[in-house]
């Protein structure tokens, strides 16, 4: 059977609600794991991203992947690669910053994925964020039905 879509709207009024979605992505991130974070310059993708590091144990500092494109970890338990793909131009690229080796030795969060084209994998799970005011945001996250589990939905 095939794995069904599902979606989800969570609103973030706060560092900790956005550090709470983080903790829950976290919490059901495997490997081979593909996390689009979509939204303006600014919507906090960066700021996820920090999340669920920090969740997954990463203590260090975070730096966004702007320049380096990406950003490797190791927490105590997954490998994470940190994606930043705003400067990249073509989708070949993807192929030189290593996003296969990433997915097969843990997962990956991937900042600006709409230039990953046919690279992103198609069981990412999406997660867009969306500027509301000053301090709030939206995600609206789709992806597989495994990650229903996010809601608090039971498979």
């Amino acid at each position: 059977m095939k794995d069904a879509p599902f979606s989800l709207e969570i609103p973030l009024s706060s560092p900790a609600e956005t550090a709470a979605l983080g903790a829950r992505i976290a919490a059901l991130l495997a490997p081979g794991d593909a996390v689009a974070l979509e939204g303006d310059l600014g919507a906090g993708k960066t700021t996820l991203s920090r999340a669920i590091l920090e969740a997954l144990g990463f203590r260090e500092t975070v730096p966004s992947p702007t320049f380096t494109l990406v950003q490797r970890y190791e927490t105590p338990r997954l490998a994470v690669a940190h994606f930043d793909l705003y400067r990249v131009e073509r989708e070949e690229e993807i192929d030189e910053l290593g996003l296969d080796e990433a997915l097969t030795e843990g997962a990956a969060l991937i900042e600006w994925p709409e230039r990953a084209g046919s690279r992103l994998p198609p069981d990412a799970l999406h997660v867009q964020l969306v500027l509301v005011d000053e301090t709030s945001r939206r995600a609206r996250i789709s992806g597989p039905q495994r990650w229903a589990k996010l809601a608090g939905a039971q498979n």
